[in-house]
């Protein structure tokens, strides 16, 4: 796949834009803590996360639920000019000390509202360029960069940034990380292609939802999806007061714990092909168990090392989720399908992380730092038997 010009380029300027988006892992809860004032911790850090989800699923959820299709080039190149702008303010108000909570958050509201449009279309314009035959290839490589670039090198960049510069420059590396991105775009991603595939505008048709209850696999999976997200979502809550309370370590520790995340995730992902031949169901239901003992050995453990491990394990069974789960719900959809569905179950997917996030702060300030990564896990180890009535039931 690598091979394919615009399939290579449009990965080269996703991966530098997701080391800048990595970064954030660690600076965000790091400036929010210098700037919650009387908003309790786990509340603000909550809230911070999720503003980024709020108003891009609200657009998403038009785009999959409309019958008009909007080319998903336009779609990404929205998302990196928007994300910039709003960053380089943010940055900006943060290196001179003059960002509040209200406006950081008011900032990714406004400034992430193409986010979830906009992963979904840089998924489609790279499957489909990719063709029926590299599509789980494809997959597999976004996977890959997510964990490199994401959970590696983001974090332990990050890490350093914020600890010798300021979680403000951090903010700026995001928004020079969007503009990379919107190069590549430009120069390797063709504006329409002359088969009518999903690189250009599909034609008027039924909504996702229509075509995912004619799918009733598809529509149970990402019910699954949905819950395995939810639950997760606390941890992101958790980790930054865990860091800081068990672990007795600052902002460097974060970053080298996703950075170990990150790692893990770039073997499993790099093994992704390795499972196409493998019963996809059977492997997501699989994932979906390993990953839940994850947060529980996490919590009963106070060694930076010994987290590293744990968190590392976590990312290898983690990363192949998500490009099995797409792979497999894409090989059913005709080539008109693809973007209401993969737009839709994109934001049903990922509308979890904000309601988790929310639900999340008040959890953890309630249960505490440990209660709260172990009812993650628990919660998660419920939905084993429920995944697998869903996708293992009748076709």
């Amino acid at each position: 796949m690598l091979r394919h010009r615009g399939v290579a380029g449009l990965l080269a300027g996703d991966l530098l834009a997701g080391a800048g988006t990595g970064m954030l892992l660690v600076a965000m809860p790091v400036q929010t803590l210098a700037i919650h004032g009387d908003v309790p911790r786990a509340v603000a850090i909550g809230l911070v996360a999720a503003a980024p989800f709020v108003l891009s699923t609200v657009l998403a959820s038009v785009i999959g639920l409309g019958r008009a299709g909007v080319f998903p080039r336009t779609l990404l190149i929205a998302d990196c000019v928007l994300r910039a702008a709003t960053f380089t303010t943010l940055g900006v108000l943060a290196v001179t000390d003059r960002l509040t909570l209200p406006v950081l958050i008011g900032g990714l509201l406004v400034g992430s509202l193409f986010r979830l449009a906009g992963s979904s279309g840089r998924r489609l314009l790279a499957t489909s360029m990719a063709g029926d035959d590299g599509r789980f290839a494809v997959n597999g490589l976004l996977g890959l960069n997510t964990s490199v670039a994401l959970y590696v090198v983001g974090p332990v960049l990050g890490g350093i940034v914020v600890a010798s510069a300021g979680a403000g420059v951090a903010l700026l590396a995001d928004a020079a990380g969007a503009l990379v991105l919107l190069a590549a775009v430009l120069v390797f991603v063709p504006r329409m292609r002359a088969d009518g595939d999903a690189v250009r505008r599909p034609p008027m048709g039924e909504s996702g939802w229509r075509i995912l209850r004619r799918r009733p696999v598809a529509a149970r999976l990402l019910v699954v999806v949905f819950f395995f997200n939810f639950f997760y979502m606390p941890i992101e809550v958790a980790l930054p007061l865990y860091v800081r309370g068990s672990l007795d370590a600052g902002a460097s520790a974060l970053g080298l714990l996703w950075g170990a995340l990150g790692a893990g995730a770039f073997v499993g992902a790099a093994l992704v092909n390795q499972l196409r031949n493998l019963p996809q169901r059977h492997v997501l239901i699989a994932i979906v168990g390993l990953w839940a003992l994850c947060p529980i050995t996490l919590a009963v453990t106070g060694d930076l090392t010994v987290a590293m491990i744990v968190f590392g394990l976590g990312g290898l069974v983690w990363a192949p989720f998500t490009p099995v789960a797409y792979s497999f719900v894409q090989s059913g959809l005709e080539p008109a399908e693809h973007q209401p569905v993969v737009t839709l179950w994109t934001t049903g997917a990922t509308v979890a992380a904000p309601l988790g996030l929310l639900a999340g702060g008040p959890l953890v300030e309630l249960a505490g730092v440990t209660g709260g990564l172990v009812l993650s896990g628990v919660l998660t180890l419920l939905l084993v038997p429920i995944a697998a009535a869903a996708v293992l039931g009748r076709r």
